[in-house]
C-alpha cells in the first residue's frame, strides 16, 4: 500500500524530473549542463523504480498513469538517438496505438453510448411526431427526401474536391469532440448525443420514404471506419475531461496535463481513419457499385479495425515480459 507520507517524499524528485523534462522540450538537451544532465539520468531510473512499487498498489491507477507519463516523455529525451521517421509511425500505429486505445476504452464506450441514446432519442421522436422530424431536418431536406431523392448524388460529379470537403468536416467535427474536454466534457457530450439524434432522424425518414436501403447503400462502406473514429475522438475529449474534474492524487493542472497528453495519443490513430473514410465517401458510397460489394467493403474494413484495436501490440507487449 502507497503511504501519503512516501508520496510527499517522492513528490520533489518527480517535480524536478518533470521539470528538466520541461526544459528540455522547450530548449533540447543541450540546455542541460553536465550535472543537470547526470541528475536527469538519476532522476528517471529514480522515477522508473517508483512506478514499479506504485504498480503493486491496485489504489494507486491516478499515480501511475501520471509517472508513466512523465517517463514516457523523458524517455524520449534520455534515448533520442534513435531516429524517427515513416517506420516510427508505422510502429506507433501497429503496436503502441491499440494499447493506447484498449488502456483508455472506457472513454470511447462512454462516447458510443451517448451517440446510442441520441440514436434511439431520433428514432423514436420521429416516429411518435413526424413534425419533430420536419423542424429538426428543414424544409429542404424533408422536401429531397420526400421526393426519394439522395442529397448525396451531387458528390458524384466533383469526387477530388468532395473527398477533400469531406476529409476536412470529419477530422474538424472530430477535433471538435476532442477540444470539447476543455468544457468539463460537456461540448463533447453534446457533439455525440447530437449525432446521434441527426443519424436517427434521418434514418427513419427514409424509411418511412421507402429510401432506407438507399441510405444504407451510400452509408455502408465509409461509415465502417467513420462513425469509430467519432466515437474515438469523443472518447479523447471525455478522457481530457475526467482529469480536469477528477484530478486525484494530483494537483488539477498535473492531472490535466496527463489527460492531454494520453487524449493527444488517443486522437492521433483518428486521422489515418479519417482519411481512409473520406475517399471512401466521395468515391464509393455515391458511385453505382453493387450495394453488395459497399456492404462488403464496410464489413471487411470494420472487422480489420476491430482486430487491430483488439489484438495489435499484444505479442509485443508479452515479448517484452518475457
Amino acid at each position: 500500500m502507497i503511504s501519503n507520507w512516501w508520496i510527499e517524499q517522492r513528490q520533489n524528485s518527480w517535480a524536478r524530473l518533470d521539470g528538466l523534462t520541461r526544459q528540455v522540450e522547450s530548449a533540447g538537451l543541450r540546455s542541460l549542463n553536465g550535472a543537470e544532465l547526470r541528475e536527469f539520468g538519476l532522476l528517471y531510473r529514480q522515477a522508473a523504480a517508483d512506478l514499479s512499487a506504485v504498480r503493486a498498489d491496485p489504489a494507486a491507477g491516478t499515480l501511475e498513469a501520471y509517472l508513466n507519463g512523465l517517463l514516457s516523455r523523458a524517455h524520449n529525451w534520455i534515448y533520442s538517438g534513435r531516429k524517427t521517421g515513416f517506420g516510427t509511425v508505422v510502429k506507433f500505429l501497429a503496436r503502441e496505438y491499440p494499447r493506447i486505445f484498449r488502456k483508455h476504452f472506457r472513454y470511447v464506450l462512454i462516447s458510443f453510448l451517448l451517440f446510442a441514446a441520441g440514436l434511439t432519442l431520433g428514432v423514436l421522436a420521429t416516429l411518435a411526431r413526424p413534425e419533430f422530424m420536419r423542424l429538426f431536418l428543414g424544409p429542404q431536406m424533408v422536401s429531397t427526401i420526400e421526393h426519394h431523392k439522395m442529397w448525396t448524388q451531387s458528390i458524384v460529379g466533383v469526387k477530388p474536391q468532395a473527398s477533400s470537403k469531406i476529409m476536412t468536416n470529419n477530422i474538424g467535427v472530430s477535433f471538435m469532440a476532442f477540444a470539447g474536454g476543455m468544457t468539463a466534457g460537456l461540448f463533447t457530450i453534446y457533439l455525440e448525443f447530437f449525432n446521434g439524434v441527426l443519424i436517427g432522424v434521418i434514418g427513419t425518414a427514409c424509411a418511412q420514404a421507402h429510401m432506407l436501403k438507399d441510405l444504407l447503400s451510400f452509408v455502408a462502406a465509409h461509415s465502417a471506419l467513420e462513425l469509430p473514429s467519432i466515437f474515438i475522438a469523443g472518447g479523447a475529449g471525455l478522457r481530457i475531461a475526467a482529469g480536469l474534474l477528477f484530478p486525484g492524487v494530483l494537483k488539477r493542472k498535473d492531472a490535466l496535463a496527463l489527460a492531454a497528453g494520453e487524449a493527444v495519443r488517443l486522437l492521433a490513430g483518428v486521422v489515418p481513419l479519417l482519411v481512409v473514410a473520406g475517399l471512401l465517401e466521395a468515391f464509393l458510397s455515391p458511385s453505382g457499385a453493387p450495394f453488395g460489394v459497399k456492404l462488403a467493403v464496410g464489413g471487411t474494413l470494420f472487422t480489420g479495425l476491430c482486430v487491430w484495436l483488439a489484438e495489435g501490440g499484444r505479442r509485443t507487449t508479452q515479448n517484452e515480459s518475457a
